[in-house]
């Protein structure tokens, strides 16, 4: 019988996390859960308005706790939220239950993704467009060490999900599909 797996897809916000994950568990045929749309569903609240009521920090403990929740989790594709990695110890407890992918992006690629959804995004939501660049550099720096400890680091433009899929499969033993 094969092994059951989790693959977490991390990466700063504005990556394509979520759509990299969906693409991937689709040619896979895996689940996929968005770890962002589980807090909100465990909540009853969007993201925003948890931060905006409670604070990064209440956010913070909701996110590891739903995080390992998934563990008894098998064949399951999860993109975590930007930050998700770099609190408590998840990074670690990834790495224990999982194969974990970052898609990397530069500040400027960042900046010009993330420019189109700043009043979503709790941290970015009170920035003047100016001020984007300055927060997302000093942020990536910031969380770049904890990101680069993933098995796989891909550049997350224009991701080709079959070379993200052949990479994955030699680490995984998947066999092709």
């Amino acid at each position: 019988m094969p092994r059951s797996h989790i693959i977490y897809i991390i990466g700063f916000m504005g990556s394509g996390k979520s759509t990299a994950g969906k693409k991937l568990a689709s040619h896979i045929g895996w689940s996929f859960i968005d770890l962002d749309k589980a807090i909100e569903e465990h909540c009853g609240m969007p993201i925003a308005e948890i931060f905006s009521k409670y604070g990064e920090n209440y956010f913070r403990k909701v996110e590891t706790q739903i995080l390992k929740s998934l563990e008894s989790e098998t064949n399951t594709v999860i993109s975590t939220g930007g930050g998700t990695p770099c609190h408590d110890d998840n990074m670690e407890y990834m790495i224990e239950t999982g194969l974990t992918i970052y898609l990397k992006l530069n500040a400027g690629q960042l900046k010009s993704r993330l420019s189109r959804s700043t009043d979503e995004r709790p941290l970015i939501k009170n920035l003047k467009a100016e001020e984007l660049l300055g927060f997302i550099e000093q942020k990536l720096s910031s969380r770049e060490k904890c990101y680069e400890q993933a098995e796989i680091i891909v550049e997350g433009i224009n991701l080709d999900v079959n070379l993200l899929y052949s990479l994955i499969r030699k680490k995984l033993d998947i066999s092709s599909s």
